[in-house]
């Protein structure tokens, strides 16, 4: 058990923003409802896995719906507390701590936020290892763990208690609630006791984002090239240097989906990359070749000071490297690729891991 304060919190937003591939919310209005949190309440305890009781109830919490709409629709943090304590009163049992879903700008920080305002600890683990846009898209379902019970609820004060016969059907029914609720909600989601957190989530996942957002920092403090600390950091490769020529992108369905289009430089001169993303980037290509996949992670990075941008942060003329990240071994296997591979999202190409596609590159 540790501490969290504002230093942490400030290194685990850039991190988070980096393994949320684009998405998982603006990193920005994520990390400025943490600080002011801690800032009111003080420092939040951050538990290992280990440190959790087989026999407690953890619930993790986070944002759901297009990152673009919260950015017009910030959230108070009223919602997370109110889709939170109903949840724990249809339960009928007392929440022992809270967690993040997934890597990303708001939906690794609002946990800390939650936690600081009704006194609970923050567990280090996650269930993506990165962000994804589907509710399903993590590893508890992969091992069987059911996304209901869930509650979410809007800025206006609503909630809605879901229940449904599968995960899938969890996405299905919620993201057409968060559509009429404004397009983004907060959540309580995948209730489970810490026994299944153990064996099903990601673990140490905060204390990667906040080494990553450390290095970053320290690497600018220290005259260091920073991406090159991220990608030792992460174990990433270098896909891309260029610059964004176009971005086409539009909010529908629940999600902020569309392309962009990177004009090479420097040693990729008269290359052009393309990104898809659906909240988050999930394919990056060339005309010659695919360079990256989901479930790998595809990240952004300002090429200057190797901060992350996300899918909404993206302009034109935006000087930016595309880093690949080897995902959790959990995504590797047949039910992962299955559940977010790229065949999955209608891309007509077959999973290869990052580590193959660039040796293939190389040759």
């Amino acid at each position: 058990m540790r501490l969290i304060g504002k230093q942490e919190i400030e290194d685990i937003a850039v991190g988070a923003a980096l393994l949320g591939t684009g998405g998982g919310g603006d990193p920005y209005i994520g990390k400025l409802m943490a600080l002011q949190a801690i800032e009111e309440y003080g420092p939040v305890k951050l538990l290992g896995v280990d440190e959790v009781p087989d026999d407690k109830l953890i619930v993790p919490s986070g944002m759901m719906g297009a990152p673009t709409v919260m950015i017009e629709k910030p959230p108070s943090g009223e919602e997370a507390i109110n889709a939170f304590k109903s949840l724990e009163s249809y339960l009928g049992e007392e929440i022992y701590a809270t967690m993040p879903i997934e890597a990303g700008g708001v939906n690794s920080l609002l946990p800390f936020t939650l936690a600081a305002r009704l006194g609970l600890p923050v567990v280090d683990v996650d269930g993506m290892g990165r962000a994804f846009p589907e509710l399903q898209m993590v590893t508890f379902y992969l091992d069987g763990i059911s996304a209901t019970p869930m509650v979410i609820g809007d800025e206006k004060g609503n909630t809605s208690l879901i229940n449904t016969v599968n995960n899938v059907w969890a996405e299905r029914i919620a993201r057409n609630t968060t559509i009429q609720m404004g397009g983004s909600v907060m959540m309580s989601i995948y209730p489970m006791k810490g026994e299944n957190l153990k064996g099903s989530g990601i673990h140490n996942i905060l204390q990667l984002e906040e080494e990553i957002g450390k290095s970053i920092r320290l690497a600018k403090q220290n005259g260091k090239e920073p991406i090159k600390e991220v990608l030792q950091l992460t174990r990433g490769f270098e896909l891309f240097k260029g610059k964004v020529v176009d971005v086409n992108r539009k909010t529908e369905t629940g999600f902020a989906r569309g392309t962009a289009t990177f004009e090479g430089l420097e040693n990729y001169m008269k290359q052009e990359l393309t990104l898809s993303f659906q909240n988050e980037h999930l394919i990056a290509r060339t005309k010659e070749a695919v360079l990256c996949v989901t479930p790998d992670l595809i990240a952004v990075l300002d090429s200057e000071t190797g901060l992350p941008v996300t899918t909404e942060g993206l302009r034109y003329g935006a000087r930016c490297v595309v880093i690949g990240i080897p995902c959790h071994e959990k995504w590797r296997t047949e039910k992962g690729i299955a559940t977010c591979g790229p065949g999955y999202f209608g891309y007509d190409v077959e999973y290869r891991p990052i580590e193959e596609l660039v040796l293939e590159g190389v040759k």
